[in-house]
């Protein structure tokens, strides 16, 4: 099995939120897995030599262990329950020294399933036959790296890999304990709602429970076991306007407790409030042709904004090597420069556990790499002061603030845990209004624009004309964004709200981002260019007829 596919069998495993850990290591002493992977891990360091290649300088193992349930309804009926568990192990080999190792593309390490019964002997072989193959594989890497770099110039070249200390930290084991039959039941009776809109074209209902336990051992003396739930239910539906053009609407609850999930009853409204949304936007008016004034963003749309042009671009990626970039992104040249207003900045802490009363799923001790984690204030009053880095330095940065996570790659990379967006001045949610409309009346305009969500392309889903005349508010369809990008960021928020809200986001990272509304002062929102589609050519069955 390839490793990438491999991991998409257990990316849930990194999608979890953080169980109540204990630094100590001996409550692990009887755990069949870690004992398999540090007795492997002694024999592989003392006994791992190829003639004429240098041994490993450091080994690191990495184990996930995945339990999880899935099921799906569509159209009051249950499409698909499945029940699975999974074990697979990463075995990394170091070969080199810590400023130039063999750490790039087939040296990054070998994954495999393992056995899931706890016989120690089984598990051993398959961390020894990954151990054995991920060990040749980096012989082959520095070989096939330190040539490449012969042919380039590095003026100051940048360690590969930053030393940490040893971390020893254990966490209860998880388990998944789901009510299936209830669940499936209610997923069943919730999506048989398509009944109350003829014109619905697919009303779906699904969720994804997930217990992990994750273990990392290396040879620098670390031992990690951290406990892991992830719980996430969905409704999403779709129709067409009477212009073709395809609408559609969901909601998501992601949590890591399956307390916080809503009851039957709370799923069965926000059912019909999907349904509702969808019958409005079918007889919404279309947008105007171009339009360019202030647009406000309630948090759940500012949430997208964020996540699409901050989250990606504050994390500290070493670049191909000769180039002279310090790190890759839209960032990458923007260090100790202003990148944000003066009265915004962002922090991102892996140790809260809660905000605005809700659990956050992007919390935990310690890093996919080993490293705990730790509290980082990335832009300081508009200032871009750090990135999120893992343990591969960049310029500048030299060793991990414990943000190296795994997640549908194999590979663990800089990534946000919860990032919280945090503005020295709000306004209440009725004075930025007033301020949205005010800026619309100096600019001379009838009309401006407040989006209440967005998709993950930054394209407005639920987006509202707000008439300065009155204030009063109409649902528009088919718009898109224009120039909504860090440039905007930087020089058009003039306002932000009090209305803090925590969003969670399973995967394939689990991450949180603690947002306020936030008001831009100019946007261009013109009308989409996307084909509509043909309607169907004949109706839907009728209900209890031919």
């Amino acid at each position: 099995m390839s490793t990438r596919g491999l991991f998409a069998l257990v990316v849930l495993a990194a999608a979890c939120s953080l169980a109540v850990a204990q630094d100590v290591p001996d409550s692990a002493a009887n755990d069949p897995v870690v004992r398999a992977m540090k007795t492997e891990l002694s024999r592989s360091m003392e006994q791992l030599r190829l003639e004429h290649a240098q041994p490993p300088y450091y080994i690191e193992y990495s184990v996930i262990d995945l339990d999880q349930f899935t099921a799906n309804a569509t159209f009051g009926a249950l499409r698909n329950r499945l029940r699975t568990r999974v074990r697979a192990v990463r075995a990394v080999v170091r070969v080199g020294d810590y400023k130039q190792d063999s750490y790039e593309g087939a040296g990054e390490g070998h994954t495999d399933l393992m056995p899931l019964d706890d016989d120690v002997l089984a598990l051993r072989r398959q961390i020894w036959f990954a151990t054995d193959l991920a060990y040749k594989q980096a012989i082959e890497a520095l070989t096939a790296k330190q040539a490449k770099l012969k042919q380039l110039e590095v003026e100051t070249p940048i360690d590969d890999f930053a030393r940490a200390p040893a971390v020893q930290m254990v966490a209860p084991i998880t388990q998944l304990e789901v009510d299936e039959n209830g669940w499936s039941q209610t997923l069943e009776s919730v999506s048989a709602l398509y009944r109350e809109m003829p014109e619905v074209q697919s009303f779906d209902c699904s969720l994804q429970f997930a217990a992990a336990n994750r273990y990392l051992v290396n040879s620098e003396g670390t031992v990690v076991r951290q406990g892991r739930t992830i719980c996430t239910v969905n409704v999403e539906g779709s129709a067409q306007a009477s212009d073709g053009m395809h609408l559609s609407r969901g909601h998501t609850v992601t949590t890591p407790r399956q307390q916080e999930l809503p009851s039957r009853d709370e799923f069965r409204a926000s059912a019909r409030k999907v349904l509702d949304e969808l019958q409005a936007l079918r007889v919404a008016p279309l947008v105007e042709d171009e339009y360019r004034g202030p647009v406000l963003f309630a948090p759940e749309a500012a949430h997208d904004v964020f996540l699409k042009l901050i989250a990606s671009n504050i994390l500290g990626r070493k670049p191909a090597p000769g180039s002279p970039a310090r790190t890759t992104g839209e960032y990458a040249g923007s260090f100790k420069g202003r990148v944000l207003p003066d009265f915004v900045s962002v922090i991102d802490d892996p140790s809260a556990t809660t905000a605005q009363g809700r659990s956050l799923m992007g919390a935990y001790a310690v890093d996919d790499e080993g490293v705990r984690g730790q509290t980082v204030t990335v832009i300081d009053k508009g200032e871009l002061v750090t990135y999120l880095l893992g343990r591969q330095p960049i310029r500048d940065f030299p060793a991990s603030n414990g943000h190296g996570r795994a997640g549908n790659a194999p590979v663990p990379s800089p990534a946000i845990s919860n990032l919280f967006v945090r503005a020295s001045q709000t306004l209440s949610g009725a004075e930025l209004k007033k301020k949205l409309i005010d800026l619309c009346a100096q600019h001379s305009l009838s009309y401006c624009y407040r989006v209440e969500n967005a998709n993950r392309n930054l394209g407005p889903v639920l987006l509202y004309k707000v008439w300065v005349k009155d204030g009063h508010e109409e649902l528009v369809r088919g718009a898109v964004f224009g120039e909504l990008d860090t440039r905007a960021l930087r020089n058009e928020i003039v306002g932000a709200g009090d209305d803090y809200k925590a969003f969670n986001v399973a995967g394939p990272i689990p991450q949180s981002i603690v947002a306020p509304s936030v008001l831009f002062q100019e946007l261009q929102v013109k009308r989409s260019t996307a084909n509509k589609q043909k309607l169907p050519v004949y109706g839907p069955p009728p209900e209890g007829g031919k």
